[in-house]
């Protein structure tokens, strides 16, 4: 057995044993999680909202966009739950349809922000050198243009869709967790694990994947939480402003900027209904971040 091949399987064994490691970590880490009263209420919170947005549609067959003109403006009853709007259409039935889009833009933008967020950190930390001051200094020059005025000029002179609404909040919004994951790295490369695994041979492509995200996906799982709460305040924001969705299509910021003319006739039904949508989605969105954040430095204490 020459000395390559006893390097590779010490590096396996490592690997193996740093993987058991992290399994059992993770396994306390959800029972610190689930015991922490926030972790119950954003996660009971959360489930509730997205289980009436995607699957109240299939039981309350009711259209968004049919028109009652007999009742405009319609005070609740049984007939229209949440009342009805300026042109007559269900209320309950449109807050259940823009939740959907609400909630599908911001998982979605926040995911594509980590993605590249994460990416862009690895490979600035991990290189570091020349490599590293330079997409450092892209991102002081991305973060001194203030996102939301960014977002607002970009939505402004290109046709608003979901995609779009993905591609500009995502691009606004991952120099914050590629800032982490810098930190992360950086002091996870000089561990013996690491340098264990670059005598043995192994590529750069392969450490960052089978050591430094794993060692990472604490710090990156903790942020893309609050991520997802600060990407749907983002669409929730822009469409108040009317550069979301074009209408017909509803969205839980557009429903509470069209209630806003309507106030003084005391039409509350379409006020607070999208309003507390969105104050329960980010507040349950950041219970969970909170709660995750208190059992993984529990974790880390518990290892010290």
């Amino acid at each position: 057995m020459n000395v390559s091949t006893q390097l590779h399987e010490q590096e396996n064994s490592t690997t193996l044993s740093l993987t058991k490691v992290h399994v059992s970590g993770w396994i306390r880490v959800l029972r610190i999680f689930w015991h922490n009263p926030l972790a119950k209420a954003g996660t009971v919170g959360l489930v509730f909202l997205i289980v009436l947005c995607f699957a109240g549609p299939l039981f309350y067959r009711v259209s968004p966009y049919q028109t009652h003109l007999t009742a405009i403006l319609h005070a609740p009853t049984f007939s229209f739950p949440l009342g009805t709007n300026n042109l007559g259409r269900n209320e309950l039935a449109r807050l259940m349809l823009g939740g959907q889009t609400s909630l599908e833009v911001g998982f979605s933008a926040a995911a594509a922000a980590m993605i590249f967020g994460v990416i862009y950190g690895m490979i600035s930390g991990f290189y570091g050198g020349w490599t590293d001051i330079i997409l450092m200094r892209i991102i002081d020059l991305l973060r001194s243009i203030p996102s939301l005025f960014l977002l607002i000029f970009l939505d402004s002179v290109v046709r608003p869709s979901a995609v779009l609404l993905v591609l500009l909040i995502s691009l606004t919004s991952w120099h914050g967790v590629s800032r982490l994951v810098r930190g992360e790295v950086l002091s996870l490369k000089n561990e013996p694990f690491v340098e264990a695994a670059h005598i043995a041979g192994a590529s750069r492509t392969r450490i960052i994947i089978k050591h430094l995200i794993p060692n990472t996906f604490g710090t990156i799982l903790v942020a893309a939480t609050f991520m997802v709460a600060d990407a749907v305040l983002l669409v929730a924001g822009l469409s108040f402003l009317g550069l979301g969705l074009p209408p017909p299509a509803p969205n839980w910021g557009a429903m509470l900027a069209s209630s806003m003319a309507y106030l003084p006739d005391n039409t509350w039904w379409l006020v607070y209904p999208p309003g507390l949508a969105i104050l329960f989605t980010v507040l349950s969105i950041n219970f969970i971040g909170d709660a995750l954040r208190v059992a993984l430095d529990k974790r880390l204490d518990r290892r010290k």
